[in-house]
């Protein structure tokens, strides 16, 4: 059996993020710059191991003031801390076409182990001969669990944000020549 090594394609994969704003909405923002690979035996996923890091300082809300205050100490302590990184621990079939991705995730210095989905998209040869394979990957994490704690309390006392953040992958992966 020989490994195979598959690169993230940065031009055709995102990473998105979800959290509630003020309980009755939600607001989307994604990370522009981030890398990864993903090691198989064969051209099979089972069992595969996927390293990822993420670019905190690329934080992309629309809305460049709140991308700034998401960097800063309340948030993500970019300047301290400038990767997410995501190591996994087992990547098993749970039926045809969809994975449960399990890993240690490390968010400001805190490492957690986080279960994530993973819906294969196929397998295709792009213009220039290049084997691709695509996957959404889709979790929720808490992010108390890794000291991103700030908040305000709306005029009910509700939570302004979200504790809960909803994370989308949308990952190209090409096989490296």
């Amino acid at each position: 059996m020989s490994k195979i090594i598959w690169n993230v394609d940065p031009f055709h994969s995102e990473v998105l993020f979800k959290v509630k704003h003020l309980v009755i909405s939600t607001v989307t923002g994604s990370f522009k710059s981030f890398s990864g690979k993903v090691v198989t035996e064969e051209d099979q996923f089972e069992n595969a191991k996927v390293e990822f890091a993420i670019d905190v300082n690329s934080v992309d809300t629309g809305q460049p003031a709140r991308d700034e205050h998401l960097r800063n100490a309340d948030f993500f302590e970019a300047d301290t801390y400038p990767q997410f990184t995501f190591v996994s621990t087992s990547f098993t079939k749970v039926k045809t076409d969809l994975y449960k991705l399990i890993g240690n995730l490390t968010i400001k210095g805190i490492t957690k182990e986080v279960e994530l989905e993973a819906e294969y998209g196929g397998t295709e040869r792009d213009s220039y001969g290049n084997i691709k394979v695509g996957f959404e990957v889709t979790g929720t994490i808490d992010r108390k669990d890794f000291n991103v704690t700030f908040n305000a309390l709306t005029e009910t006392g509700g939570l302004a944000l979200g504790e809960k953040i909803k994370m989308i992958a949308n990952i190209q992966l090409a096989k490296q020549a």
